[in-house]
């Protein structure tokens, strides 16, 4: 499979998107500042600062594993894509490790697509397109962290905002449209990328798979969040529920005994990363056959969304004949069963099935490859 131009192309679209989408947080938060909303400017540029910091800090981290994997190359190198340690360590203190990360690929991907694409031999092609895929892989397992961390949760609170304590702005519709668009492409970037990068994992098909897995999230990421908006709208005290939550995903990823950062002492931050996504969503956190967990999840996913609605409209009446809380409860319910269809729809049918990885030989004799550090954290990174 090769790494097109439209690829490139669209990478640069995933730029663009990141940026509009941290640049209007920021600019959200200071107009809620000017306006004296101290607290919702202080969680708009939380949420904003959280995705940044973790993805800087995982991206630092596996530079250096690529920079002292001893099956890449020399231990300890001075340099890994050309950026020595310090840079390194200077750009990811700015929070610019994942522009480093874009400007590498788009880089690399340049020289490959547009300087020399008829000079390589195929199997130079080959390894090129390889190593591009494992690039953008990297880029978007951390876009993963940053959307979960960042543009998920302010969705949730600009909506929160709007349907509780009123008021708008074009500011903030822009906020929740980019995190909107942020997340869905995200989540698609991130499930073709990973499935190229890794050799026993069939890649995900053009198309009707991609656009019914899209479908299936984005209905049930969607109606997830604005069930939690009318609990939030309910009562604030709703945010200790999506703690609690929070918490039970986490000690379910610690119980799985997860085993993605070469460093242990990440693991925990890992952990509780993938706790805030599995709050929103679910995922194969261990690549290993999940068909009870996720049914569980969904069970009480589709509670949740049902419930939400109904408390809201029972405890506080005048609410049951706003027009607006009976759109969003259409949304909701339309959204959790439509989500719900696509989910079987996909994993029944159009889901690509692993492939077994075929060993190298050399006069006769199988080779074992080892994998380097980089290739396990794609191994044991979350499974679509």
């Amino acid at each position: 499979i090769q790494y097109t131009k439209l690829r490139w192309c669209l990478t640069i679209a995933g730029l663009l998107l990141y940026v509009g989408d941290i640049g209007t947080d920021i600019g959200l938060a200071v107009r809620y500042f000017q306006k004296g909303d101290s607290v919702w400017a202080g969680l708009t540029l939380a949420f904003a600062l959280a995705g940044l910091l973790v993805t800087q800090i995982f991206s630092y981290a596996w530079y250096e594993d690529d920079r002292n994997d001893p099956v890449m190359s020399a231990v300890g190198k001075p340099t890994v894509s050309g950026l020595s340690k310090g840079r390194l360590a200077v750009l990811h203190l700015s929070g610019m490790g994942i522009f480093s990360r874009y400007y590498l690929l788009l880089k690399k991907g340049f020289k490959v697509l547009w300087t020399s694409p008829h000079s390589n031999a195929a199997a130079e092609r080959n390894d090129a397109d390889h190593c591009l895929f494992c690039m953008a892989t990297d880029l978007s397992m951390l876009k993963l962290f940053e959307t979960f961390l960042e543009s998920v949760p302010q969705l949730l609170l600009q909506l929160y905002i709007l349907l509780a304590h009123g008021g708008s702005s074009v500011l903030q519709y822009l906020s929740m449209a980019f995190s909107f668009f942020n997340i869905a492409w995200s989540l698609v970037d991130y499930r073709r990328c990973l499935r190229r990068s890794l050799p026993r994992i069939a890649a995900m098909p053009s198309g009707l798979p991609t656009a019914i897995y899209l479908l299936y999230k984005f209905c049930t990421i969607t109606s997830h969040i604005l069930s939690y908006t009318l609990l939030l709208a309910l009562s604030p005290y709703s945010s200790i529920g999506l703690t609690v939550l929070w918490l039970l995903g986490t000690t379910w990823t610690h119980v799985l005994q997860t085993d993605f950062c070469s460093s242990p002492k990440l693991e925990p931050l890992y952990r509780a990363v993938i706790g805030v996504i599995l709050t929103f969503t679910f995922f194969n956190v261990k690549g290993q056959d999940a068909m009870v967990p996720m049914t569980i999840y969904y069970l009480f996913y589709f509670f949740v969304n049902v419930t939400a609605p109904l408390l809201l409209g029972l405890l506080k009446p005048e609410w049951q004949t706003d027009p607006f809380l009976l759109t969003v409860s259409g949304v909701i319910f339309g959204g959790s069963v439509l989500g719900l269809c696509f989910l079987v729809l996909y994993y029944g049918f159009l889901h690509p099935k692993e492939t077994q990885r075929q060993a190298d030989e050399v006069d006769g004799v199988d080779v074992v490859v080892k994998p380097t550090r980089a290739t396990r954290r794609r191994n044991n990174f979350l499974q679509p």
